[in-house]
């Protein structure tokens, strides 16, 4: 099949398939990987060969639109009137996440502590995607005011998917390598420390592009997506001798963006906003193509189902340590544990990469990530939708 035809359907399905979804009040990146599970290899395989040998670089461009639009939504502000739960919602829940997953993994799949902790890095991030529309809808209605029950979910999700998502490639690195000695393990922070120096560089000849040559905002997109094309390169070229995050650089150049030009960034983001509604489409329907869909329905497929659901339990132990000693309601603290449920946008992103880079554990990790969007996402959206009435006070002062 023609390439251009295989993205025609991509688009034109996706699209329909989405607006029926959000009707039935579903999200609709379910829709996207269910399409591509239909169109895939394990189904009707008729997508193009050369569709999916790109598939590896068209999911990373969808994670650098992921991370540089948290980058420049990342409100430490909010985190500051927040508080210690905030700045806890960001990392706590993730960590337990990860160390329940870390537990039950070995014992029943019969994989390694270091990919049973690669499995918890893809699994344990929040979804934006599910929960950052229904929480800006819940402070327009006036919901959850008085306690900025949705600003904390909102400021935690952003953080949480950042600090996932430089576990992740600390951990593959760890797997790729198959060690866990004290040089591969220096390395973790030594690649966050030159990630963050090299973002904070980025990000200061982006503020003296935007400060000195007064372009339009099309224009400082393409830069902007150009020196995270070129973090990554290096990172790519410096692998065998230094190891930098460049992905942890993206992030910090956009947030370094976002603090000295804050009217540029709104602009910036509102662009990459609409980069990403159509990077949304293709990365869902990539990762459902990619799914093997007779592993997922397999012995392992039904153990992945019993560990996700062992996980939550985790994670919501974990959200509910960050939230003692506050002054949150037990029903706001209830809604706020519901809200960390959904997965979807760092599952799609970094679910298919332990695959295409051969890892043994590879089919492993990828099935687990969808899974756990088909299961959570859905879950976690009906559940917001229908209980926040029930959970939150509604107020039209501003939170204190």
């Amino acid at each position: 099949m023609n390439i251009f035809l295989s993205l025609a359907i991509i688009f034109v399905l996706g699209i329909l398939g989405g607006f029926l979804f959000e009707k039935i009040k579903l999200p609709k990146l379910v829709w996207y990987i269910i399409l591509g599970i239909l169109i895939g290899p394990s189904l009707l395989n008729i997508v193009d060969d050369t569709l999916l040998s790109l598939s590896s670089y068209l999911r990373q461009i969808a994670l650098v639109i992921i991370l540089t639009r948290s980058g420049l939504s990342l409100d430490i502000q909010s985190l500051k009137k927040i508080g210690r739960p905030a700045i806890l919602m960001c990392f706590v829940p993730a960590t337990f996440e990860i160390v329940g997953i870390s537990i039950f993994a070995p014992l029943f799949l019969g994989i390694s502590f270091i990919e049973a902790l690669l499995l918890g890095s893809v699994l344990a991030a929040v979804s934006p995607a599910v929960v950052v529309p229904r929480m800006i809808k819940l402070m327009q209605e006036g919901y959850g005011k008085e306690h900025c029950v949705p600003e904390l979910v909102m400021a935690g999700a952003s953080c949480d998917d950042i600090f996932v998502i430089v576990l992740f490639y600390s951990f593959i690195n760890l797997v790729a390598t198959s060690t866990l000695d004290a040089w591969s393990i220096s390395q973790i922070p030594i690649s966050i420390i030159t990630g963050i120096l090299l973002g904070i560089f980025a990000g200061i000849l982006m503020i003296l592009f935007i400060r000195y040559l007064k372009l339009n905002t099309i224009i400082n997109v393409i830069m902007m997506l150009g020196l995270s094309f070129s973090m990554i390169a290096l990172e790519t070229f410096l692998k065998p001798y230094f190891s930098i995050s460049s992905l942890l650089a993206i992030i910090v150049m956009a947030f370094v963006v976002n603090l000295r030009k804050k009217e540029q960034a709104k602009e910036i983001q509102k662009s990459y906003n609409g980069l990403w509604q159509g990077f949304e489409i293709l990365l869902f329907t990539l990762v459902g193509i990619a799914t093997d869909v007779h592993y997922a329905f397999s012995k392992e497929g039904a153990i992945l189902i019993g560990i996700i659901l062992l996980a939550l339990l985790f994670r919501s132990l974990g959200v509910f340590v960050s939230i003692l000693a506050t002054s949150f309601t037990g029903k706001e603290k209830l809604f706020i544990i519901i809200s960390y449920l959904p997965k979807a946008t760092v599952q799609a992103s970094i679910g298919a990469i332990a695959l295409s880079e051969g890892l043994a554990c590879g089919t492993l990790v990828l099935t687990g990530a969808v899974i756990s969007i088909l299961i959570t996402a859905p879950l976690g959206a009906i559940l917001m939708d229908n209980l926040y009435p029930k959970l939150l006070d509604r107020m039209q002062s501003d939170c204190v």
